[in-house]
């Protein structure tokens, strides 16, 4: 589930506390737990409302001013499917910033992210991967992905999947453009032999 930024604004002021999507099936439950670039989210209800009961100040409460900017904003996204009211509040910053600063790290937590990474690799359709997208974040900082993709032949969504595999792991940052290795990947990188 993705916001636009002056919504996650928004919800890093607590003005903002409800969202509004059209959806064949839901893609997010309670619970969920959304990373984004204010921080972490949480979705603390999720409910299918018919739009007759969409109020002015609901739509207040998803950042628009009147009822007619709303449902504006969620016809763009799909005309078909019902309409879901998602309550959501930033619960903390994103672990992952605070994992990726972490260049330290014992025997142990490196033998489970070589494990994961290990994983990762085995799962996948087009061979050994990990190390392969590590270099080239490397190689090339800040590239688009589209660029990056374009370079190995991959398709440009499926590596900004697997460079999100990595990003979960501390290893890389996503920049407004393109990607960097993240200083916990870069002792990984000189642990792995490949800087």
């Amino acid at each position: 589930m993705l916001f636009k930024q002056r919504i996650l604004d928004g919800i890093a002021d607590g003005v903002i506390s409800v969202a509004f999507r059209r959806w064949k099936r839901a893609s997010v439950k309670t619970g969920s737990r959304l990373h984004t670039p204010i921080g972490l989210l949480e979705i603390t209800s999720i409910a299918v409302v018919p739009e007759r009961e969409i109020t002015e100040t609901d739509a207040v409460r998803a950042g628009f001013s009147t009822r007619g900017e709303l449902f504006k904003e969620i016809d763009s996204f799909s005309d078909e499917g019902d309409i879901f009211r998602i309550e959501v509040i930033r619960i903390g910053a994103d672990p992952r910033e605070q994992l990726r600063e972490r260049d330290e790290m014992t025997d142990a937590e490196f033998a489970d992210l070589r494990t994961r990474l290990e994983r990762l690799d085995k799962a996948s359709a087009h061979g050994p991967w990990t190390v392969k997208f590590l270099c080239l974040v490397n190689e090339h900082p800040g590239l688009r992905a589209t660029d990056l993709a374009a370079s190995i032949g991959w398709e440009t969504e499926k590596l900004k999947l697997n460079v999100r595999k990595l990003k979960n792991l501390g290893l890389t940052i996503s920049l407004g453009t393109g990607y960097r290795i993240s200083p916990r990947g870069r002792m990984v990188m000189n642990k792995l032999g490949l800087v």
